[in-house]
């Protein structure tokens, strides 16, 4: 073993014993430079890192997209307070905080899809099971997810995904305009807007999805989200659609919103239900 193995073997079990102590540890994504240069110097793809007792670990483990317009984040109800939530059920938790395209969209694609694969190269570490990683998104990083879902292969592509109030469509009648502008750029093609319109991507191959959002919801329109059910349904692809009279959008994790018990308990089933 070179020292550069070591380095790393003594990192990967130091946030092993940390994490699993309900401690979170917040790391750097790439060990070096990133697949995709950002234009921004300054920011920096991280992620924090939820593991449960090595005695009620599942094998499960869940990506954590939070939203927000693909210009900032919302790190705390859509990422880092979800935490606990899976590690008591047994369930790693991974949020990441993956970098703002700035019109290149193959920025945050390489974040999520490299926090895909951190997770399964580290599975004995963190007791994972490879064949049991899912990504979840709210918002923006909905569209994250549901892109990873259904554009990536092999060790990137997920397991399974869950998606809040998603931005699904790069179409102009029907998207969060300022997803889109940040995304694909205020100039985008066509042809870009149907390839990250990922209800126009979902095949029979896509995995399996839990979707939630309110019929309130005025700054993505939910029809995003039920577009996207339809097609996984017309596809034969396990999904539960989940719409909420009302709250708006962004709850995330928020004690708030009116229907959080009930979503808890609804995502926690379908959990237990594979």
């Amino acid at each position: 073993m070179n020292i550069k193995q070591l380095v790393m073997t003594t990192l990967i079990t130091t946030v092993s014993l940390a994490a699993s102590a309900g401690k979170p540890i917040e790391m750097n994504l790439w060990a070096g430079t990133p697949k995709e240069k950002s234009t921004d110097v300054n920011d920096t793809a991280k992620v924090w890192i939820y593991l449960p007792e090595k005695t009620k670990a599942t094998g499960r483990a869940v990506v954590i997209c939070p939203g927000g317009g693909y210009s900032h984040l919302a790190l705390d109800h859509e990422g880092k307070d979800w935490g606990e939530f899976f590690t008591q059920q047994g369930i790693a938790a991974i949020v990441l905080k993956y970098r703002m395209p700035h019109g290149e969209k193959k920025v945050p694609i390489s974040d999520a899809e490299e926090a895909i694969k951190m997770v399964r190269r580290n599975a004995s570490s963190w007791n994972i099971k490879t064949n049991d990683v899912g990504i979840m998104g709210f918002s923006a990083g909905g569209h994250l997810a549901s892109t990873i879902a259904t554009h990536s292969t092999k060790d990137a592509k997920p397991d399974f995904h869950i998606l809040f109030y998603p931005v699904i469509s790069m179409m102009p009648d029907i998207t969060h305009r300022g997803s889109h502008d940040n995304f694909l750029g205020d100039k985008a093609k066509k042809k870009q807007e149907k390839e990250y319109s990922n209800d126009l991507q979902v095949t029979r191959v896509t995995p399996r999805a839990w979707i939630a959002l309110s019929d309130d919801d005025h700054s993505v329109l939910p029809a995003n989200g039920l577009s996207y059910y339809t097609e996984l349904y017309r596809h034969d692809v396990p999904a539960s659609l989940h719409i909420y009279p009302e709250g708006g959008h962004g709850w995330g994790a928020r004690t708030s919103f009116r229907y959080h018990i009930e979503m808890l308990l609804e995502l926690k089933a379908w959990l237990q239900s594979f």
